[in-house]
């Protein structure tokens, strides 16, 4: 059973520690900091930005982040994937965002572009590129946000 729960700062090492695994498995470009600096980072941001766990048992296997409008991080632990776990997340930043979301998503990222269009997210943009990593991403929308076509 998957349970979301509310983060703090006080969450920032678990926060960091899922996005580091999970986003170290995933198909995108290799990270270009340091894990201190990220795990630092984490701590530094939470407090002007809403954060969700959720957790498997007492095992936290997702991350989400929502500063604004923005769906900053949606990243779930790589031994949980297909379970459900970013599809509650998802239906929980919907519940939090009803007036629509963006994202970004890396070009090579190709199950995260499958996953966000199954729930409802269209592309609205392309870059080469224009991002710390260097790498083209995607620019996506869900709802009635701005952006949107």
């Amino acid at each position: 059973m998957i349970e979301i729960r509310r983060a703090t700062v006080d969450d920032a090492a678990t926060i960091a520690d899922v996005y580091l695994t999970s986003r170290d498995a995933a198909p995108m470009p290799p990270g270009i900091h340091p894990y201190d600096d990220v795990r630092d980072y984490t701590r530094s941001v939470l407090p002007e930005r809403d954060a969700w766990l959720a957790y498997e048992g007492d095992r936290a296997v997702g991350v989400m982040i929502l500063q604004g409008d923005q769906l900053n991080w949606m990243f779930i632990h790589p031994e949980a994937q297909g379970r459900g776990v970013g599809t509650a997340l998802m239906e929980l930043a919907k519940q939090e965002r009803p007036d629509g979301l963006a994202l970004w998503v890396f070009e090579m990222n190709v199950p995260a572009q499958r996953f966000y269009e199954k729930h409802g997210f269209v592309p609205v943009r392309r870059t080469d590129g224009d991002n710390e990593e260097g790498a083209p991403d995607i620019r996506y929308t869900w709802g009635n946000h701005p952006e949107a076509p």
